[in-house]
């Protein structure tokens, strides 16, 4: 397959067009990091509008339910989500504190915003880069990257949304006296998703977590809880 380079497609003046109708007091009123034209806070912010009305909007627990139907396009996930050990304050001062930011793929990392914060955001897969512990021992690259920096999650937040291998791991990490500020858990799929979470649910040791109930979930999910938080820490920080 070859491709005409000399092809003209218009100039951009006659394609870059706004697909919406801009809505200027939308825009003027959103403060999420993500949208940084008036286009895309219009969208966010109808998005945001209208899911408040079905989810409701009177607890922080609210937003992140919010957040994660509107990046899912699904109004169900709100009834899913699971809240322990009052995760969405210990999110919010891990960010304060410009605590690191783990995750399992490269994916999660690439949605989690880099504005609002000093947070360094890290994917465990360039941990073990050439898999060297993942072949060793014969585990996902997943679970092999969080044991890699297992020195490092202290006080992190840890943000899985692909791997119940890694989410595992973690819990493992856990009961030997691993303590990060966050587990942020929400893998999807149908061997040890549902059960995964679960474990991160149940521990004896009281490390707040948000996770989802079930075999669904995946990267836009765990993308949303943590930007969200970031959004409400910076809210936090101009009161």
């Amino acid at each position: 397959m070859t491709t005409d380079t000399n092809k003209n497609y218009g100039t951009l003046d006659e394609l870059a067009v706004v697909t919406i109708e801009i809505d200027q007091a939308f825009a003027d009123s959103c403060k999420d990091f993500g949208a940084g034209t008036d286009e895309a806070k219009t969208i966010y912010m109808k998005s945001r509008t209208y899911i408040e009305g079905v989810v409701g909007n009177k607890t922080p627990e609210d937003r992140i339910r919010q957040r994660c139907a509107v990046a899912t396009g699904d109004i169900s996930v709100a009834d899913i989500m699971e809240f322990r050990h009052d995760p969405i304050a210990a999110g919010v001062d891990a960010i304060e504190k410009g605590a690191p930011i783990f995750t399992d793929i490269s994916m999660v990392k690439a949605g989690i915003t880099r504005s609002g914060h000093n947070s360094e955001i890290i994917c465990v897969l360039d941990e073990d880069k050439d898999a060297e512990i993942a072949k060793k021992y014969g585990i996902t690259r997943t679970s092999a990257g969080y044991l890699a920096c297992r020195d490092r999650l202290n006080g992190a937040i840890i943000a899985i949304g692909n791997a119940p291998s890694a989410a595992i791991t973690v819990s493992r990490l856990i009961e030997k006296g691993l303590r990060p500020a966050l587990i942020v858990a929400t893998p999807v799929g149908f061997v040890n998703a549902a059960e995964s979470k679960e474990i991160v649910r149940d521990m004896e040791i009281p490390i707040p977590s948000i996770t989802c109930v079930g075999t669904r979930g995946g990267t836009p999910m765990a993308v949303a809880c943590v930007n969200e938080i970031i959004a409400i820490a910076n809210e936090k920080k101009k009161q």
